[in-house]
């Protein structure tokens, strides 16, 4: 999508379609004793031409005011613009940036299914201009994307370019930086959802790796491939257990990023779940539903994309970010319940349920991140159906084994505008991960199971700082949101970009 500035007049654009959000700032009336909610719809846009051009249209009482109601105006009177879009973006008064970027995506998708390729959007008034630019960038993009890739009948339904009117005041300069990044984060955050999107047999762990090695080479990183030689070789016992069962060679993914004049601490550690199909393993899932488990490479999906980002981006931090790859299948060779694994920390681990892999993975990715010389630590996987049963769709589950982490990433993760719920890490749930044979197990049962696998994961993160990001519920859009297509969501990235940038600043 080609994103251009514009500060020119709204009525004087030439476009398919002038967007503007419209904003609802009613107010109570009564009727009887109950009090009604009485829609007052106004546009975001102090362009006299744009309002009188919605002005019957927001005065005839037809409008609800409700998120995402769209209404297409076509040869609006005054404007030279061929149509005019007014989408609602609920509540004037609870109006952030948040939505914002998922109106933008809802615009997006409007305009798109009726064969317009390039539109307009002028930046609502109440929002900093900078943080407006941003989300209207991040949200179009993401809107852009639809996952129907092998569909032969497939149609090229896209938007082609965007027009910000970012209105004339404005800081120039900065707008255009702020739209620059904000292309740089919505398309590696396609990047990553076109890697979810992929059918197994077309993204095994060599594929995946070979995605990444190509990304970094066109961005500047540093790539290592390893296979299964270098994985026992490293004493990657719990990683290799998961691998051994499937005829799919295993791939240990580690990219780095070392910029000039950064310095030597910190250096951040992003670790991903790449289990590119999960049967379960012996501990076989249902039928039902298996299909969506190609989506279990999400977490690490996510790093290469984030990896991508802060390549292109830039900021004066050392960063590497690994992925464990493998599948998770039931074979002969496949690793059963009641087997003890050595793990790269040295920590024997009691297999309870083979369909508990993603943390397996992960301890010697984290542990190898330290080993490396990461000082602080982040990893993502779609680690537990039990995170979705505690949070639902709306919330990925956040923990974390230090408090400045948390309000570090927290803070970073409120500017990106995605959802996370921090969940406990309190010492009464390790006893849920004891084994009477090996050091611990790696399935502490069904009540609190998010946060067992967490706890799990914290004994290989140990006193590093370290935070975990469940993103099960979350990394697939399980439904088609007027924002955004069914299908991956590529959660987490934008929230990991402003987590690192933060230490550059």
């Amino acid at each position: 999508m080609k994103i251009t500035l514009s500060f020119s007049t709204p009525a004087e654009v030439e476009t398919e379609a002038l967007v503007a959000a419209a904003l609802d700032h009613g107010e109570k009336e009564r009727t009887g004793s109950a009090k009604k909610e009485k829609p007052q719809l106004k546009l975001a846009t102090g362009d006299a031409a744009v309002q009188s051009a919605a002005a019957d249209l927001l005065a005839s009482g037809e409008l609800t005011g409700k998120p995402f109601e769209t209404n297409l105006l076509h040869k609006p009177a005054g404007l030279k613009a061929k149509r005019l879009l007014l989408i609602s973006g609920g509540s004037a008064k609870k109006f952030t940036s948040y939505d914002l970027r998922r109106i933008a995506g809802a615009a997006v998708r409007t305009l798109k299914s009726r064969g317009i390729r390039s539109f307009a959007f002028i930046t609502p008034q109440s929002i900093p201009a900078e943080e407006a630019v941003r989300a209207i960038v991040e949200g179009a993009l993401v809107g852009n994307f639809d996952t129907d890739y092998y569909r032969s009948d497939r149609k090229d339904q896209k938007i082609d370019a965007l027009t910000i009117l970012a209105g004339g005041n404005a800081d120039h300069a900065a707008l255009e930086t702020a739209a620059h990044e904000a292309q740089i984060i919505g398309e590696s955050q396609n990047f990553t959802r076109d890697l979810v999107n992929e059918p197994s047999n077309r993204m095994t762990p060599t594929i995946l790796a070979d995605h990444a090695k190509q990304m970094c080479q066109e961005v500047g990183l540093k790539c290592e491939v390893y296979g299964a030689d270098k994985i026992k070789e490293l004493k990657m016992g719990a990683f290799w257990g998961v691998a051994q069962g499937s005829d799919e060679p295993p791939a240990l993914i580690v990219m780095k990023y070392e910029p000039s004049g950064a310095p030597d601490k910190p250096v951040l550690g992003l670790v991903g779940k790449g289990i590119t199909f999960d049967t379960g393993g012996i501990s076989i899932k249902p039928a039902d539903g298996m299909e969506k488990m190609k989506y279990d490479m999400a977490g690490g999906a996510t790093m290469i994309g984030a990896m991508r980002a802060i390549a292109l981006l830039k900021p004066k931090v050392k960063v590497i970010g690994i992925v464990c790859a493998t599948e998770n299948m039931p074979s002969g060779k496949a690793q059963k319940p009641g087997d003890v694994q050595i793990a790269m920390s040295g920590k024997s681990i009691e297999i309870i349920n083979t369909d508990a892999e993603g943390r397996l993975v992960l301890a010697d990715g984290l542990f190898y991140a330290r080993q490396l010389g990461c000082t602080h630590l982040v990893d993502a996987a779609t680690l537990t159906g039990a995170v979705v049963v505690a949070l639902g769709y709306a919330n990925a589950g956040i923990f974390a084994n230090d408090d400045a982490m948390y309000e570090r990433f927290h803070k970073a993760n409120a500017e990106a505008g995605e959802k996370m719920w921090r969940l406990p890490l309190d010492d009464e749930y390790k006893d849920n991960i004891k084994s009477t044979i090996a050091d611990i197990v790696n399935s502490g049962g069904r009540w609190g199971g998010a946060i067992n696998a967490a706890m799990f994961l914290k004994e290989f993160a140990e006193d590093t700082p370290w935070i975990h990001l469940d993103i099960a519920g979350t990394a697939w859009m399980e439904d088609q949101k007027p924002w955004i297509a069914k299908g991956p969501s590529g959660i987490a990235l934008r929230s990991l970009v402003e987590f690192v940038k933060s230490f550059a600043s």
